[in-house]
């Protein structure tokens, strides 16, 4: 699937084309299953949001072109399953990431205890890799974002609150 996204760039889901860039980068989106990591990419690439639920089976793959100081840029967002019965599958994910985004889910206290195992897991990997933290679907409930979360803090890692549903902080 094809779609354009304003200023130019274009956004492509799982597309074999080969493309002419001055660089790639790859960035990996970590977390439990249904924190929401497909809808943010919906809404940060296709600027869009289906409210539907569905399972990511194992790695979808965007690939995102952009102009960077007059460079041309490809970025692969791999996005990938949260699920555990995945995990001798993540080895391949991490495998020459850039920077990795962890999301959880502010609803599902679960999802944001997992962070631990996942950055456990991305370090053991890519250790030397910049990783950002998002607490996803704040639009349940705004009160949230006046809670603190430690565990950004803990790994000095930067911290978003946002919303994939709402769009609330997701901007390019």
């Amino acid at each position: 699937m094809a779609r354009d996204v304003p200023g130019g760039d274009s956004c492509e889901e799982l597309d074999q084309t080969k493309y002419d860039a001055d660089e790639n980068v790859k960035i990996i989106c970590l977390g439990d299953s249904a924190v929401g990591k497909s809808k943010l990419m919906e809404r940060f690439l296709l600027d869009g949001f289906r409210p539907q639920q569905l399972s990511t089976f194992a790695l979808t793959l965007y690939k995102y072109t952009t102009n960077v100081d007059g460079k041309n840029i490809l970025v692969d967002f791999w996005d990938t399953a949260g699920q555990e019965r995945f995990q001798s599958m993540h080895a391949s994910y991490y495998h020459k990431a850039h920077a990795c985004i962890m999301v959880f889910d502010v609803q599902r206290k679960v999802t944001y205890k997992n962070l631990n195992n996942w950055y456990k897991e991305l370090r053991e990997f890519r250790p030397e890799i910049p990783c950002i933290v998002v607490a996803n679907k704040i639009d349940a409930d705004l009160k949230v974002t006046q809670k603190s979360f430690n565990f950004a803090r803990k790994f000095n890692l930067p911290f978003y609150f946002v919303s994939a549903a709402d769009g609330t902080n997701v901007v390019k």
